[in-house]
């Protein structure tokens, strides 16, 4: 069976709420850990197979594909989750900017909060990716009704009460 598909064999697993729970207090400090170490060596050349990688990150090899599997539309070049294995070389290329807007999305406030943040990236541009981030998320109703005497949406110039109202 494949990596990922352990992965996803293990979070669907849990038969009840109390083995859920566990399941995810042990991973989300893994987690934080990951992307503390990301945030203060970004500078850093992050490549090797996933066997080495999971035992730098400290992790096994199926919970380390977890792990990229929740920062790869994150990466500036996605991997092939389904294609990996212990033996496959990748490299971890970080989009900051996408990352953290990544997190506000997935309402992870435990990792958009860190601190470490500051070294990456400084206020202003955290400050713009949130604003970015809450105006995506802004509803906007685009069935505007158009009044009698509004321009008419056709382009015609006229008022749409002589132009396409009736038509």
């Amino acid at each position: 069976m494949s990596l990922i598909n352990q992965w996803k064999e293990l979070v669907e697993n849990s038969a009840t709420q109390e083995e859920y729970n566990e399941f995810w207090n042990d991973y989300i400090p893994k987690e934080q850990s990951n992307y503390e170490y990301l945030l203060n060596n970004s500078k850093e050349k992050i490549k090797g197979n996933i066997k080495e990688l999971s035992e730098k990150f400290n992790m096994d090899s199926v919970t380390f594909l977890g792990f990229l599997d929740g920062i790869n539309s994150s990466l500036t070049s996605e991997l092939s989750l389904e294609e990996i294995e212990e033996e496959t070389e990748i490299e971890l290329n970080v989009d900051f900017e996408k990352l953290l807007y990544n997190m506000y999305d997935a309402k992870a406030d435990w990792l958009y909060t860190l601190e470490d943040w500051k070294l990456v990236l400084d206020s202003e541009t955290r400050n713009e990716i949130h604003k970015k981030f809450n105006e995506s998320k802004i509803f906007v109703n685009s069935d505007k009704k158009i009044g009698r005497n509004d321009p008419c949406p056709c382009g015609s110039g006229k008022k749409y009460k002589n132009c396409c109202m009736n038509k």
